[in-house]
């Protein structure tokens, strides 16, 4: 498949990418960043709507399509205005007349089920709130999945068919053993025919004419996971885990996500209708790989978007982040623009890796055969070497110990620092000359789940019943003593952690959050407080998990996940004084966080800038939002900051240290630094997790590459960076090596340091999203 069906929207956007060709079995069409993605795609989708006033279409939910649907709603709401029109006529979709949506057939793509119409977590809630309602469609034109309306056995209620909201699928073929089995496997065959009549009526508007999809890290396209039929349809179904981590976020967390099930369409729902365009888009590093493997590969259920390839009008639609591995985009890189030694270390390191020889191992006949190596100029056997020096250099930065600086660590959530580069922030807390801040940019209160917040207040109320919280009986704390010694319920808790007291601890937290509710709720007496447990239990029991909290217990959980960071940094002697918390206003827990603005989140982060004046400024360095969108949001905030800050101050020597993590990461190329890790800073790294944030015990909101905490996935992600650098440079190097630290390497963490121009070059695009 060529250009040659591109529509003029895409052959605009095509353009304009640069690229000249492509090798793939799906075309792709490349863009800078995720704001323009969605700007793009919402082209393209009013450019089909246009062309096909009546079709049928199925477009995703989840944080994905936030700035399609801004995009949509913003060039139908200004069709006429003078810059939309001009930004029409610009990427090829002209004409006076409006679209009109009024007409189209909406299909919804999945839901999980069971799950009530009215929770605003279901699909359900979402398609009607952004698409039916946003978009202007007619609902009586559109199929939807409600599970209210699916009949069950003698006409019930899911909620008494399945009460505790699990289905044993095996019912639909195992003999019934009790009463309750026996309307449950009813049930289930009654959901499977609602399924097959759901898929007869898509296929009798003649198949979904416009499909928009996002890609899954397993590279599911609606719930049709990894391994799913070419052939299937609509039907209910079992995730897996990289689907249940995903779903985590919406559901509340991993414990409810891992035992729902799903109504979804099937893959041949999707190509039924052989004109059907079907578009995935995607952005950010973190979807590079199942991004490659989907078009790049044959057909094949291991990866379900391989299916698409029957359609000659499906296209992925991708930032370069997401297409970094793409064949055609390593050949681009390699053979446009001007040789660089990045581009020698990331040839040489990845043919390491490819051939499993280390570095002196690798022959000239090597070198010659790889397609990357061989573009290398003056090519030698020497070519190894010098990237062993180079990544050797990197390692010696990263081992230089720092004096008189002061540090500004920042992070958009509350365990983002420490996954990032806590074992190199470890060293240069050692040297007293050093000063050190901590920021976290948000409240973070989406992470407390609400059974964690439940079994909190229930210990706080025990305590309370006991006389354990004695603080309470000073004659002014509920005036004025709440506010001091925030110092010593760290100091408390950190006290029953190093004696193994586990009681002891959870009294340690009780003290802050009697603090936290008397700040919030202005508690003024004893009873008062009591009152307020007592409430703030009565709304979370009521609640469904996922629900969006009322905004004092919003605060409430914020507040929790302030002292677990206050924990981290405490093992190092950094006082409460020094963390700041800065809960930017966007973070507000609804569907799509709202975009940053200059007075509301930009005004908190440049203040903190003047107040703490760093020489040093570590951030989470997520362009393209391959993370949480907090993270792309929060880097948003940030850099309007420092362009802000250095119209008032000279920084030629201020550096800024762009950290990943578990979301994103690094090829040792792209790193300029590289920190050896030891087993103490791993013991470190896995023991203050596991000891301080305490509301993150349960992994309820995990990574889809690990059922487990956070800080074993770092771990294993540092780990594999020290196996690529052994390949690279043989495990002589580390074990042999004179430096101790790096004798006693166990994990490499890579980083970037940046100057101002180099950061804000790379945010560049953040600029033009950002509002007043």
């Amino acid at each position: 498949m060529g250009i040659e069906n591109f529509s003029n929207v895409e052959r605009v956007f095509y353009e304009e990418s640069g690229v000249e060709k492509f090798s793939t079995k799906i075309p792709y069409i490349l863009v800078d960043n995720f704001p323009k993605l969605g700007k793009f795609v919402a082209l393209r989708f009013l450019e089909w709507v246009k062309e096909n006033p009546e079709g049928v279409i199925s477009l995703p939910t989840g944080k994905t399509p936030e700035y399609f649907i801004k995009c949509t709603q913003h060039i139908l709401q200004h069709w006429k205005n003078k810059e939309i029109t001009v930004e029409r006529e610009k990427y090829g979709l002209t004409g006076e007349q409006k679209p009109d949506l009024s007409r189209l057939h909406f299909v919804q793509i999945d839901e999980f089920y069971p799950i009530s119409s009215e929770q605003h977590n279901s699909f359900y809630y979402y398609v009607n709130r952004f698409y039916i309602e946003g978009f202007g469609l007619d609902r009586s034109k559109a199929l939807l999945i409600n599970s209210e309306k699916i009949t069950l056995a003698g006409g019930r209620h899911f909620t008494e068919v399945f009460p505790d909201l699990t289905i044993d699928t095996t019912l639909r073929y195992r003999e019934s053993k009790t009463n309750q089995e026996q309307v449950q496997q009813e049930s289930i065959h009654l959901i499977d025919n609602w399924c097959s009549l759901y898929e007869e009526k898509i296929r009798e508007k003649g198949g979904i004419g416009f499909f928009l999809g996002g890609i899954g890290p397993d590279g599911h396209i609606a719930f049709n996971t990894r391994g799913s039929d070419h052939f299937s349809n609509t039907r209910l179904t079992a995730t897996n885990f990289e689907t249940q981590a995903v779903a985590a976020d919406d559901l509340g967390g991993i414990e409810i996500s891992r035992h729902r099930l799903v109504i979804t369409i099937g893959l041949e729902t999707i190509t039924y209708n052989p004109d059907a365009v079907a578009i995935i888009f995607a952005a950010g590093e973190s979807k590079a790989e199942i991004v490659k493997h989907s078009i790049e590969s044959e057909p094949t259920n291991i990866y379900p978007a391989t299916v698409l390839q029957k359609l000659k009008n499906s296209r992925f639609y991708i930032t370069h982040g997401a297409g970094k591995i793409l064949d055609d985009s390593l050949e681009r890189y390699y053979k446009n623009g001007t040789w660089s030694h990045q581009k020698t270390e990331q040839a040489v390191i990845n043919l390491c890796k490819r051939l499993d020889k280390t570095g002196i191992e690798v022959t000239i006949d090597d070198l010659k055969e790889s397609p990357e190596c061989r573009l290398i100029p003056d090519l030698s056997k020497n070519t190894v070497q010098t990237v062993v020096n180079s990544i050797e250099e990197k390692i010696k930065k990263g081992l230089i110990r720092e004096e008189h600086q002061v540090y500004l660590h920042t992070g958009p959530h509350h365990d983002d620092i420490m996954l990032g580069i806590l074992p190199h922030i470890s060293h240069q807390l050692r040297e007293p000359t050093n000063k050190f801040h901590f920021a976290i940019l948000t409240s973070g209160f989406t992470a407390v789940t609400n059974t964690s917040i439940k079994n909190i207040l229930l210990d706080t109320r025990g305590f309370l019943d006991k006389g354990r919280i004695e603080m309470i009986k000073y004659e002014d704390f509920f005036e004025e003593g709440y506010k001091h010694k925030w110092d010593k319920d760290v100091y408390h808790f950190l006290n029953k952690v190093a004696s193994m007291d586990v009681e002891g601890q959870k009294r340690g937290l009780c003290h802050r959050v009697v603090r936290a509710i008397v700040e919030i709720y202005k508690v003024k007496s004893e009873e008062a407080l009591r009152d307020n447990i007592y409430e703030i239990l009565f709304t979370i029991n009521k609640s469904y998990e996922g629900e969006k909290n009322p905004p004092q217990i919003q605060k409430l959980k914020g507040m929790i996940r302030e002292f677990e960071e206050e924990l981290v940094w405490a093992h190092f002697g950094v006082q409460v004084r020094n963390i700041s918390h800065l809960r930017l206003g966007f973070y507000t827990g609804d569907i799509f966080t709202e975009q940053p603005t200059r007075t509301r989140d930009v005004e908190p982060v440049l203040n903190l800038l003047r107040k703490v004046n760093p020489t040093v400024l570590s951030l989470a360095l997520d362009p393209e939002g391959s993370g949480p969108d907090t993270h792309y949001k929060v880097l948003q905030a940030t850099a309007e900051a420092v362009r802000e800050w250095g119209k008032e101050k000279d920084l030629s020597d201020f550096r800024i240290w762009g950290y990943r993590n578990v979301w994103y990461r690094y090829h040792a190329a792209e790193a300029n630094i590289i920190v050896p890790v030891s087993l103490n800073s791993l013991a470190v790294l896995n023991d203050s997790f596991k000891n301080c944030y305490v509301s993150q015990v349960d992994a309820s909101f995990p990574s889809y590459e690990h059922d487990g905490h956070f800080s074993t996935l770092a771990q294993k992600l540092w780990v594999e960076q020290l196996k690529d650098m052994q390949l690279l440079m043989g495990k002589e190097f580390f074990y042999q090596n004179i430096h101790p630290r790096i004798r006693a390497t166990h994990g490499l963490i890579y980083f970037k340091e940046m100057n101002v121009d180099e950061f804000l070059n790379q945010a560049r695009e953040l600029e033009k999203s950002m509002k007043e």
